[in-house]
Order: structure tokens, then sequence, then C-alpha cells
């Protein structure tokens, strides 16, 4: 079956596309002039060349594709505008999926985020069906992620035939950049974290979340969203799985979140004075930490057959890739 991936440059659209060749799949993908492709090297994958701004490219790439992934997103928390998280996240998922209704292919996977999900109070999971406003949404790529999910919306009630999934915080082979998540486990190999703040996240492997894309291609109902997520662990207990599967001391020293924020604050100050410096973390990356980022994907293993593995073992796969692809100091070693 021919496929169309944009953002397969990506972490996540990385492992779409590795997913997707290992099941047999011809694979098209999206590629922005004078972007990395370290995830495509080596692999039998038609590029595209061109942007989410380009119509042509878009339909180009969808011709005879019988599945879409719409992977792409600008996903930061620092050094980007209100306008650029808009015009790549809101209106690039809009001509992606306008697109997609011009050249008619069976499926469309929207790739959102658990960032557009409520949170229940009390500690509880969050599901596909937790409450949710805009105004609830902390940062530019939690309100972009939230508004370009309602452009999804749009079209499923125009009748394309789109599955969103809601990936939680991915972890494994191939985070380049890294991501949020990964750049927390690459201080903590190289002793850049003294200390943690009492927060929370659903950690996943991302090599789970790209079967959970085919799954929802394969079976997921049309207009319906899918969490794919894996163990919810508070930040201490990830820490410490990291400690054990790296042979790394555990961080023991927990911080108020308001000392992070003020810290976090100064940070941000440093960085606009350097441009080479990037904050540890940002005010935002702060205020979304006072909630645990816990859900649920009970809907995704009832209804596609979603079966994410051990954290453990995704954070044992992380932390064997960052070592050996130089992004751990050798004079750190294992101790």
């Amino acid at each position: 079956m021919r496929c169309f991936v944009t953002g397969g440059t990506g972490f996540v659209g990385g492992a779409v596309v590795r997913k997707l060749l290992a099941e047999g799949h011809q694979v098209r993908a999206l590629v922005r002039r004078g972007t990395n492709t370290r995830q495509l090297d080596g692999l039998e994958v038609e590029r595209i060349a061109g942007d989410l701004n380009d119509g042509a490219a878009l339909r180009d790439g969808m011709a005879g594709c019988a599945w879409v992934f719409h992977v792409a997103a600008l996903y930061a928390y620092w050094g980007y505008s209100w306008q650029q998280f808009l015009e790549t996240n809101v209106e690039g998922t809009r001509r992606v999926l306008e697109a997609a209704r011009q050249s008619g292919p069976g499926r469309v996977v929207y790739t959102s985020s658990i960032a557009t999900l409520g949170i229940p109070k009390g500690g509880m999971p969050g599901d596909e069906e937790t409450p949710v406003t805009l105004a609830d949404m902390i940062g530019f790529y939690k309100r972009s992620k939230f508004l370009a999910e309602k452009v999804a919306q749009e079209f499923i009630r125009g009748g394309l035939p789109v599955v969103i999934v809601n990936p939680a915080a991915p972890v494994g082979v191939g985070d380049h950049k890294p991501t949020q998540t990964g750049k927390m486990i690459v201080d903590f190999l190289n002793g850049r974290m003294p200390a943690f703040v009492d927060t929370g996240l659903t950690i996943v492997d991302v090599d789970d979340v790209a079967t959970g894309h085919l799954l929802a291609a394969e079976r997921g109902t049309i207009g319906e969203r899918y969490v794919l997520g894996g163990e919810n662990l508070s930040l201490k207990q990830v820490l410490d799985i990291l400690a054990e599967v790296s042979g790394r001391p555990k961080v023991r020293t927990r911080i108020p979140r308001g000392v992070a924020l003020a810290w976090a604050y100064v940070d941000t100050g440093l960085a606009r004075l350097n441009p080479r410096h990037v904050p540890a973390a940002t005010p935002d990356a702060v205020r979304v930490s006072a909630k645990r980022e816990f859900f649920s994907s009970a809907k995704a293993i009832r209804e596609l057959g979603f079966s994410p593995s051990p954290a453990r073992e995704a954070l044992r796969k992380a932390v064997d890739w960052y070592r050996q692809n130089g992004y751990v100091s050798q004079a750190i070693g294992r101790h």
C-alpha cells in the first residue's frame, strides 16, 4: 500500500516511516528543503520536496496513496513566535487536509497530542473525553495543537476520513533534536539534572506510537481520537528508572515549583541576551508541570489493539541510543 507522510524527518514521523516500511508499505515523505534527513537516510523512501505551505507538493505526494499520515508539527517551548506556531501547526494542518480532500485517500491519520486533552483534578488520568477548553492551554505549542485539532474536526464534519491520535511523551530511538522529554534524559545522563520538581508524565516508546498510527489507519473509527500512551510515572520515578538502566546516580533533591519558576525566568532572560543559550526550562514549561500529565490509553487498547511496552524498556532504549549517538559526554562514563 502506498502511503504519504509529513514530518518523516522528525522523531515520531521517522518512527512511522520505519514501521510502514517494516510492514511492507511504500512510503512517500514530504521533505522540506534544507532539513536534516538523517531519519530517512538509507531507507527506501520516495522524497517529495516541499513543505506545509506547498499545496502542489502535498497533492503530488498524496496522489495514488491509500493512507496519509500528517505527523509534521512545530514542537518547542522556546525560540518561536505565535505566528510561526499558527502557520505551521494550524494553517499547515488545514493545507494538508485540504490537499487530502482533493486527493481522496482512504484514510488520514492526524497526529495531535495529549497536550490538547483535559487533565482531571485529583491526579486521575485524563482521556479522550475529559473536558478542556482553549483557556486551559498553556503556551504557544499547546494552543496551536488545540486549534489544529479543531481544524481536523472541521474536515471530519465535511466528510474527510480522518482519525486523530494523541501521543503521550515518546522516548526511544531517533530523537535527534532531542524533544523536551529527550532533553531531560540527556541532561540526566550528562549529570546536568541536580534536582527535580514534583510532576508526572506518560512515557511511551516511540516505536509503539508508530504502531498506534498504523492501527489507527487500519482499525480506527473515522472522527474518533485515540490516546497513544504507556505508563503514568512521576518525574522522580522516571529519574529513578533512568538511574537503574544507565548506572548513573539517582537524583534525590526536590525543588519547590516556585523556585523552579523563578529560575526559569532567569534562564530565559539569559537566553534573550545570548542567542546560543537554550533555557533548560521556560516559565510555560514549569507551569505545565503543575499538573501531572497522566492519561489513559484504554480506548486505543480496546478499539485498536494498541499494546504499549513497559516504560523501563522504552527508557533503556533511549539511554542506549543517546549514548551510541554521541549525546553523552565520554567523561561522564556510566557512574
